[in-house]
C-alpha cells in the first residue's frame, strides 16, 4: 500500500506548502482518489500513513520525507522555546538555536516543517473520515473513526498552542488560532485562521468522539484511555480543572496502566512499559527517535548532546537521593563534560506521548485547586510519585510545589512552554503572552493563502 501513502502525502503537501519545482510522479502514483479510497484496506493504509508521518517514516522506509513531529521534534521545540537556564543549546541548527534564543523569524524551519507535516497528517485523517462508508464491519469502522479523530485532536491541540496565544480561562478566546480543515485535501482551498476558542472546541469534540468510539485496548495504536488522557491534558491547559481531574482519574482507575517500580524503568526499554498510555512506535526499520538525536551522545546514536542539562535544573531538586535528579550521564567526545539526561539513551525506543505519571500530576493539581480528593488526596498523590523516585515525602503542599514537581517528573518531555503559559509565568524575562513565544505562520503558507493572518512581530 506504499503507493497510496505517496499519493496522499503529495496531494496534501502540495495543498499547504508552496513548491518551487514540479512533482515528478511515477505512473503508479497517478491513481485516482476514488481508487485509492475504494476499500477498507486502502482506508486503513491511509490511516497508517498518518501515523507514519508523525513518527517520521518515509513511504519507502529509506529516505525520511517528514519532520518527525511526534518523534520528538515538537517536544524539543517546545522545551527550547520554554527554557532559558535549565538546558543549554550546543547544536548547529540555526532554527533550533533561534527557538532557544526566542529570536525566530517568519521562515524558521521548525515552524515551517511542523506546520506542513501537521496539515499533511490532517489531510490523511480527513480522507479517512470522509470514506467511513467503505466499512461494512461496524466495529472496524468505529475503531478507524476513533483513531482518526484521536490523531486529529492531538495535532490541532499542538498546533493551536504553538501558533496561537494561550487559552484564556476567563473566556474571550478570539485570538487567531489555526485554520480548521475538516475535508479531504483540496489544493484550491483558501481559508482564514479560526479562533483559539474554535480550535479548542474542535479538539475536544474530536477527542470526546474518539473516547466513545475506541476500544479499551488497541495494540500499539490509540485506545479509549489515550483519548481520555489527552483530554485531561487539554482541559488542564484550559484551566478546566474539574474535567481534567475526572478524565485523568478514569485513566488512573480503569486503564490498567500504572507507575513502573522505578523511574528508570519507564524509559530504559525500547518498547512500552506499563506506564505508557500511548507512544509512537519506532523500530530499527521504521520511525525515528529524535529525542535521542538531540539529547544523546554520538555513541548512543545522537548528535553528541545538542541539548544538555545545567546546574539550574539540578538545583530544582530538594534531595540528592531523588532518582530523577541522578538520572543523567556525562557526555563524551564532542559532548565531553556535558550533563545529559538518561531519558533518551535508546536510539530505537518508542517515543512516549502520554505516560501515567502525567495523569497523577494532573489529578493532584486539579484536586488541589478545587479542594477535592477524587481518587487520592493531593499530598498523598504527590508523595507517592516522589516515593517512586526515592525522594523524601513532603509535609504539606503548595501550588508552587506541585508545579515544581511537574518540572522534575516531566522534564524534557515537551511541557515546559505550555505549563509556564497556562500558569502565566515569565519565560526568560519575557511575559507568558509575549509574541516571541508564539510560532510564526510560515511565509510559504501565507504566500499560497493570502487569508492567513501573520502573528505580530513576524511581518
Amino acid at each position: 500500500m506504499k503507493y497510496i501513502k505517496n499519493l496522499i502525502v503529495l496531494i496534501v503537501f502540495a495543498g499547504f506548502v508552496s513548491c518551487e519545482g514540479e512533482l515528478d510522479l511515477e505512473p503508479q502514483q497517478s491513481i485516482s482518489i476514488g481508487l485509492a479510497t475504494d476499500t477498507p484496506e486502502n482506508i486503513n493504509a491511509i490511516l497508517l500513513a498518518a501515523y507514519d508521518i508523525g513518527r517520521n517514516t518515509s513511504p519507502d522506509n529509506v529516505v525520511p520525507l517528514y519532520n518527525g513531529n511526534y518523534s520528538g521534534e515538537i517536544s524539543v521545540a517546545v522545551d527550547l522555546l520554554g527554557n532559558t537556564d535549565q538546558v543549554s543549546w550546543n547544536g548547529t541548527f540555526s532554527n533550533l538555536r533561534d527557538l532557544f534564543n526566542k529570536a525566530m523569524i517568519n521562515d524558521n524551519a521548525s515552524a515551517l516543517n511542523i506546520y506542513a507535516d501537521s496539515y499533511s497528517i490532517i489531510g490523511h485523517l480527513n480522507t479517512v473520515l470522509a470514506n467511513l462508508d467503505k466499512f461494512e464491519d461496524a466495529a472496524e469502522g468505529n475503531r478507524v473513526e476513533g483513531e482518526a479523530k484521536f490523531l486529529r485532536g492531538v495535532v490541532y491541540f499542538d498546533m493551536v498552542r504553538l501558533y496561537g496565544q494561550q487559552y484564556n480561562a476567563g473566556g474571550n478566546n478570539s485570538q487567531p488560532g489555526v485554520p480548521i480543515v475538516l475535508l479531504p485535501p483540496d489544493v484550491s482551498r483558501v481559508i482564514p485562521r479560526d479562533t483559539v476558542e474554535d480550535v479548542y472546541d474542535q479538539v475536544i469534540s474530536d477527542l470526546t468522539d474518539a473516547a466513545s468510539l475506541l476500544p479499551d485496548s488497541n495494540g500499539d495504536r490509540a485506545d479509549r484511555y489515550a483519548a481520555l488522557a489527552v483530554l485531561a491534558r487539554v482541559y488542564l491547559q484550559q484551566g478546566n480543572f474539574a474535567d481534567a481531574r475526572d478524565a485523568a482519574d478514569e485513566v488512573l482507575q480503569s486503564s490498567g496502566h500504572a507507575l513502573t517500580a522505578t523511574f528508570a524503568e519507564a524509559f530504559d526499554t525500547d518498547g512500552n512499559s506499563n506506564e505508557t498510555v500511548f507512544s509512537w512506535v519506532v523500530t530499527v526499520q521504521e520511525g525515528s527517535n529524535n529525542y535521542n538525536l538531540y539529547y544523546a551522545t554520538q555513541a548512543l546514536g545522537g548528535r553528541g548532546g545538542d541539548i544538555a542539562l545545567t546546574q539550574a535544573y539540578l538545583d530544582k531538586f530538594d534531595s540528592p537521593t531523588d532518582e530523577r535528579r541522578n538520572f543523567t550521564y556525562l557526555g563524551e567526545g564532542v559532548s565531553d563534560g556535558f550533563i545529559l539526561t538518561s531519558k533518551f539513551r535508546r536510539q530505537f525506543a518508542n517515543v512516549s506521548h502520554i505516560r501515567i505519571g502525567e495523569m497523577h500530576l494532573i489529578r493532584a493539581e486539579s484536586n488541589f485547586r478545587l479542594g477535592t480528593s477524587v481518587g487520592l488526596a493531593p499530598l498523598d498523590e504527590i508523595n507517592a510519585l516522589r516515593a517512586r523516585s526515592s525522594a523524601p515525602a513532603l509535609g504539606a503542599l503548595t501550588l508552587d510545589l506541585i508545579l515544581n514537581e511537574r518540572e522534575l517528573e516531566l522534564a524534557f518531555e515537551g511541557f515546559t512552554l505550555h505549563d509556564y503559559k497556562r500558569t502565566q509565568r515569565d519565560i526568560g524575562g519575557l511575559p507568558f503572552n509575549d509574541n516571541r513565544l508564539v510560532f510564526p505562520i510560515p511565509q510559504s503558507a501565507r504566500d499560497r493563502n493570502p487569508l492567513l493572518e501573520q502573528n505580530p512581530g513576524y511581518n
